[in-house]
This record gives structure tokens, C-alpha cells and sequence, in this order.
């Protein structure tokens, strides 16, 4: 045994100093991993979509409803599982909903706490006592606990035990236990919760989703394009700035960027004004930061040679005169005809009033405490990928070449290609924040990840500057990386888990980024099951195109699930008549034997950890480390 080998016995011997404490922590441990994997559901491209995000996080994508009607379904009205359901989802707010209706009477207090503890009861089944308990909120533990585990006995001791402890509860305090009670069932129905990617762009409530997730038990994220833009803004890139304010005002979502971050567009607006007298002040600012923000890119590219993005410097493309911009060769007319701030000598350089406007937003974004608390809770539990419990999560795509292989990229001075280039991706992004005065490669690389076509995060030639200045569909195509041509192919599925390291039957990939036209007749299940995109299409603007409104997959201990969301009408609604998110559920893949904790990412850390105690116990008992009595 080796010098750090004792040591590490040693302090573990402080831990458990007798033979007494290691046995029974060797056997605690063991009987963990025989009980059922936990169930981790799987969400990605919320797009600020907070409504319907919270909404599917309350009602456990649909689970919480399965449990209550597969327990109540022949006891209960459909309208009282409506309401028990509810209640369940937003405990505060239907509590005081209909209390202005009438008065708590003693008698629902006492049915609905024994329904919500029998709700609870069954969710807690596949988890140690422990693990529920400290689950439970700290000032409720001990009476959860006991009410839990009441069992019936020979003189009925402890249903009277029982019922005095609830009669107490309902005289003193029941409202608050049923919102203790509700939190429980909610957590205990999910255990471990994936974001892959794009909480941010288009609707108007990412800082508010952040907020709600930064509360979560248990969770990760795994970038997405949109993120990386926001990351990249916080970070003072000045083109991230640019960006996120353009799609905000596109978007119609100034009310997240003034009131949910604290970022004024006054200074934006009264330059803009001026330049386009014709328009309303957002529409003119939308106008003068599109330009602002096409110029930045231009110098960023310039700068950038590795970046390999010329065909996106278009600005110095543009005849004014005729009013249109040359692109491969043929001139497109342009469908604005006002570019106030370009000077056709020099068109990426900012105007002296335009550096000041960027300037001042760049400031407001670096300096704002919500969104950099924010980006710092995405740096803390986000990634480019994770590996997790036989899956690989990713946002966008393994870049591939024509032939299917992994495509290699010359950046920095070395050449990066399937893993590699996620890894190095990270370390770049990283530095972005953590060194961002030192790090202006790295600053820049955080557009690239946004918007190049090599970008594992993007994978498509983005076409901004077409979309927003010519009405020529024809340009607006946006060439795609042949990775997502050959995701469809099981051995090319293969080969990307291999990469990452994982091997067998039963391991995945799950992919965000691109939404499932369900409409066309588009699946997201592909390659034989070994990819699954969950990109169904949160976003109100994706409804009509995806036929759905988001995916939730949920991996238990019986296997896969894909659930499709209907359309959320509001949190209002749901309080008001009990309306719910109609979700229909896809069986993907069924385990031929049940999950067990044993086979998971944190069952293998419990085999080494009993590993280890078992090494201890055996020199406690050879004498090597003197066990106290």
C-alpha cells in the first residue's frame, strides 16, 4: 500500500473508527444500490418559454398526474384529480384561490393532507428512508417522516398516533404543511433533472427559468448556441451585446433585459431616433443595433483568420447606390434602404456615437448582478456535454466531414476534432469568464461557438444578414453540418459514444437544437434508438412547424419515455378551472431487467466507496490501523 494509500485509510478511519461504524455503513451502501434507479427527465430549448417551463416542472412533465390517477382513479371524480393536481403544482396560489371562494373547512384539510401523504408515500417507495427525509423541508422532517411510516398495528396505536398528529397540524398550521407536502412529491418524483441546452432567445422569461432552476434539488445543463451568446454578453464580448439586445427587440422581450437584468436601452433609443425619425423608438433601435452588431462581427472575423467565416463580411458587399449586396457572384436588392452609420471607404468601423452606445450596454451586461449571478449558476452546473448514466447529452452536434468522420479544426494554434473539440470548447469558454480581461481569443471564440457552422454548439451557416436585409428566401438556406445527415446512422451514432466512452445496447445520445417537425412526419427517435432529439419546440413561434409544444424524455428504472406536450394556455388558467398540459408518452426503450442504483454513475462511486471500507475493516481487523472500540 502506498504513502497516499495509508493516508487515505487513515482519514477514513476518523470517519468510521470501529469495526461497528464501517459494518454498518458497509451495509447501509449495499442496500442502496439494490433499490431502483432514480428517474431523471431530460428537457431542452426552452427558449424563455417561463409559463409552460414551470408549469411542466410543477406537474413533473405529467408524472404527478399518472401517480395521482393511478391511485385515486376509481375513488375520485375526474374534477377532484383535476384539483388535487393542482394543488399539488401551485400550493400557494390555489390555497389562497379558494379560500375566496369559501372558508378551509376541517374535513378537505384532513381528506387532502391524508391523500397528498398517500400521493407521497408511494413516490418515496424506490428510496431509502434517509434520502426521503432529507428531502423533506427541515422544520417538517420529523413529522413527514412519522406520518410516511405510521403502520397499522394490533390495538390501532398508531393510527391514533396518526390522527392526533394531523388534527394538531390542521388546528395550527395546515396550509403551510400542505405546501411542505406538495414541494416533497414534486422533488420525489424527479430525481435528477437535464437541461440540454438553449434556455435563453425568443420568449421574454429565461432569467425567470434560471431563477426556478437555481432552486432545483438536482440538476445539469448542457449549453446551447443561445446560452453561449448570453455567456459570451456577460462575459463583455461586444458582439455577444449586440446580439442579445438585437434578438430581444425581435423578439419583443425588452422587458427581460430592462426590468429582469437591469439593462436600460435609453442611450440605445435616443441615437436611434435620430437615424430612423420614421419609426417607433424600439423598431429604430432594433435598426441602428442590427448594424452595430454586423460591424462587430465583421472585425471579429477579420481578426480571426482561424475562424474560417469570411463569407459572412457582407457590410463591405453592399452597393449603396443601387441598393443591393453582392453575394456568390449574383447582387441581391436589399429591402433597407438606409444605413446611416456605414461609410463605404471603412464599413466595420464604428461610428464615434456607436462605440459609445456599446460601450455604455457592454458595461450595463458585465455589470449587471442578476444576469452575472445567472451566467455564473450556468458556468457552475453546465457544460458542452456530460456523460450520465450510460447517456451523452450535447446541445448541437459532433462535427462530422463528408465522409462521416470526425471533422478537424485548425484553432489556436492546434488542430481539434470530436471530443477534443468539446473539451477545448469548454476551456475556452471558461477562461472567457474566469480570465476575461486576458482572454480576447477566448472572448471571440464565445461568437464563434454561437454562430459558426463548426461550432458543436450551432453546426449550420447562420444567415443573419440575409434574413434580416433580403426578402430572396433563396438565401436564406442555411447549409447544415453533415453530421445531420449521418445521425440517423446507428454505426455513426456508434462511433460518437465510443468517443466519449460509452459502449453497449443500452447507451444514448440526447440532442437539443434542432425541432422535430412532427408535422412532416419527423421522429425523434433515430438510428435504431441510439439517438433521441428532445428539441419538440417550446417556443410559441416553433408550435405551427413541430405540431407539439416541447419534449420531456424520462429515463426510470424501467427504461425510456418521450413525452409530447400540448400547448400550455397560462399558470392563470390552470389555477382558475384546473386545466393541465396534455402530454402523450412514448415508450422508447423497456430495460429487460429493472435499473437498479447498482447500475448507475452513482452506484459505481458506492461500489468504490464500499470498496474502500471493506480495505479498512480488513486492516482494523489484521491490527494495520488500530480500530477504536
Amino acid at each position: 500500500m502506498t504513502d497516499e494509500m495509508m493516508k487515505y485509510m487513515k482519514l477514513l478511519a476518523e470517519k468510521y473508527p470501529s469495526e461497528r461504524s464501517l459494518t454498518r455503513e458497509i451495509i447501509n451502501l449495499n442496500a442502496i444500490l439494490s433499490l431502483p434507479k432514480g428517474t431523471e427527465h431530460f428537457m431542452s430549448d426552452l427558449h424563455g418559454e417561463y409559463e409552460a417551463f414551470c408549469h411542466i416542472l410543477n406537474n413533473c412533465s405529467g408524472v404527478v398526474r399518472e401517480k395521482v390517477e393511478r391511485l385515486y382513479g376509481d375513488r375520485l371524480s375526474h374534477e377532484e384529480i383535476k384539483e388535487i393536481c393542482t394543488l399539488i403544482y401551485y400550493p400557494k396560489e390555489k390555497l389562497r384561490l379558494l379560500k375566496k371562494l369559501q372558508p378551509l373547512d376541517f374535513e378537505w384539510v384532513r381528506q387532502t393532507l391524508e391523500r397528498m401523504l398517500e400521493i407521497a408515500r408511494v413516490l418515496s417507495s424506490k428510496y431509502t428512508r434517509s434520502k426521503v427525509r432529507k428531502a423533506m423541508p427541515e422544520d417538517y422532517a420529523y413529522i413527514i417522516d412519522e406520518l410516511l411510516h405510521a403502520q397499522k398495528d394490533e390495538d390501532d396505536n398508531q393510527v391514533t398516533y396518526h390522527n392526533n398528529i394531523l388534527e394538531t397540524i390542521i388546528s395550527l398550521n395546515a396550509e403551510d404543511f400542505i405546501i411542505s407536502l406538495a414541494g416533497l412529491i414534486k422533488r420525489l418524483a424527479v430525481d435528477h433533472l437535464h437541461i440540454v441546452g438553449d434556455i435563453f432567445d425568443r420568449g421574454d422569461g429565461a432569467d425567470k427559468i434560471i431563477e426556478l432552476l437555481t432552486e432545483h434539488h438536482s440538476l445539469d445543463i448542457e449549453w446551447g448556441n443561445h446560452d453561449i451568446l448570453w455567456m459570451g454578453a456577460a462575459c463583455g464580448s461586444e458582439v455577444c451585446v449586440a446580439a442579445a439586445v438585437r434578438n430581444c427587440l425581435h423578439y419583443h422581450a425588452e422587458n427581460m433585459l430592462e426590468n429582469g437584468y437591469g439593462i436600460s436601452l435609453r442611450s440605445l433609443a435616443l441615437f436611434a431616433e435620430p437615424l430612423y425619425p420614421d419609426r417607433t423608438p424600439m423598431q429604430a433601435a432594433l435598426a441602428a443595433v442590427t448594424l452595430l452588431q454586423f460591424k462587430l462581427e465583421g472585425q471579429l472575423i477579420r481578426r480571426n483568420p482561424d475562424f474560417q467565416m469570411d463569407d459572412r463580411l457582407l457590410l463591405d458587399k453592399i452597393d449603396l447606390e443601387n441598393g443591393t449586396v453582392r453575394i456568390g457572384g449574383a447582387d441581391y436588392p436589399l429591402n433597407e434602404s438606409r444605413f446611416p452609420t456605414l461609410d463605404s471607404a471603412d464599413p466595420y468601423a464604428l461610428t464615434e456615437d456607436e462605440q459609445a452606445v456599446i460601450t455604455e450596454l457592454k458595461s450595463a451586461f458585465t455589470g449587471s448582478v442578476k444576469l452575472q449571478k445567472h451566467i455564473g449558476f450556468l458556468y457552475d452546473r453546465g457544460g458542452m456535454y456530460r456523460v450520465f448514466n450510460g447517456n451523452l447529452l450535447y446541445h448541437g452536434c459532433v462535427p462530422l466531414d463528408e465522409n462521416g468522420g470526425f471533422q478537424s479544426f485548425s484553432l489556436f494554434g492546434g488542430v481539434y476534432g470530436g471530443r477534443a473539440l468539446f473539451d477545448m470548447a469548454e476551456e475556452r469558454a471558461r477562461e472567457a469568464f474566469f480570465r476575461r480581461d486576458k482572454a480576447r481569443e477566448s472572448l471571440d471564440f464565445m461568437w464563434y461557438l454561437c454562430r459558426a457552422e463548426g461550432s458543436p454548439l450551432n453546426g449550420r451557416k447562420t444567415k443573419s444578414f440575409e434574413r434580416t436585409y433580403i426578402d430572396d428566401k433563396s438565401t436564406w438556406h442555411e447549409d447544415k453540418n453533415p453530421y445531420y445527415r449521418f445521425y440517423y446512422e446507428k454505426e455513426t451514432c456508434e462511433k460518437i459514444l465510443a468517443a466519449f466512452g460509452l459502449h453497449g445496447d443500452t447507451v444514448h445520445i440526447i440532442n437539443g437544437h434542432t425541432p422535430v417537425r412532427t408535422v412532416k412526419g419527423e421522429l425523434p427517435i433515430r438510428a435504431g434508438g441510439k439517438l433521441l432529439v428532445i428539441d419538440g419546440g417550446f417556443c410559441k413561434s416553433y408550435h405551427a412547424a413541430t405540431g407539439i409544444a416541447g419534449y420531456t424524455l424520462i429515463y426510470n428504472s424501467h427504461g425510456l419515455r418521450l413525452k409530447a406536450h400540448r400547448p400550455f394556455e397560462s399558470i392563470e388558467k390552470a389555477l382558475e378551472s384546473n386545466s393541465d398540459i396534455h402530454s402523450a408518452s412514448e415508450i422508447v426503450e423497456t430495460e429487460r431487467s429493472r435499473v437498479m442504483v447498482y447500475h448507475t454513475d452513482s452506484g459505481d462511486a458506492l461500489q468504490n466507496e464500499i470498496g474502500d471500507l471493506c480495505r479498512l475493516l480488513e486492516m482494523y481487523r489484521k491490527g494495520i490501523i488500530r480500530a477504536r472500540k
